[in-house]
């Protein structure tokens, strides 16, 4: 079941937990423009088909689509789905690697949040999913609903 977002979580990709098992967990900074941060405080992010991938040792956001605001971005031409890069400390960097090519693991983007004045990244190792798997994960998030609905039927009562 995934968990509950906070009131700082600006997207979280729900695709992703979904589609994969979900190993190693890691925050990363998120390398961002003016118009950007202003975009993510109005919500204007989409994260669901984004990705990362890592190229000479170091770690790239694909996918995110930040829209931006037609106030904030004025003078400067603004690209929705650039290549935004992730900042990580070298072990972690390491550690991804390792998982990615020795395990054959990918690496995917769970969530956008703010950590004070900064942005957050949580970024996966993950494998992927058989159809079995999904299957039994829809039947855990209904019951999961379903005792929820009973639950709260009854203290009605």
């Amino acid at each position: 079941m995934a968990p509950k977002t906070s009131p700082n979580t600006i997207a979280s990709n729900k695709r992703a937990r979904f589609e994969y098992h979900l190993h190693d967990e890691f925050e990363a900074g998120v390398q961002l423009a003016g118009w950007e941060v202003k975009a993510l405080r109005a919500g204007r992010v989409q994260l669901t088909d984004s990705f990362v991938t890592l190229h000479r040792g170091e770690a790239y956001l694909h996918g995110c689509n930040i829209n931006p605001l037609l106030s904030a971005s004025t003078h400067v031409v603004a690209e929705p789905k650039r290549v935004r890069k992730l900042l990580l400390h070298r072990k972690e960097l390491a550690r991804l690697v390792g998982g990615i090519n020795q395990k054959g693991y990918t690496c995917a983007a769970l969530s956008l949040y703010w950590k004070g004045p900064w942005v957050k990244c949580k970024v996966a190792l993950a494998s992927g999913k058989k159809a079995h798997d999904k299957r039994a994960s829809i039947k855990d998030r209904e019951w999961a609903r379903d005792k929820a609905r009973v639950m709260k039927d009854s203290r009605g009562t």
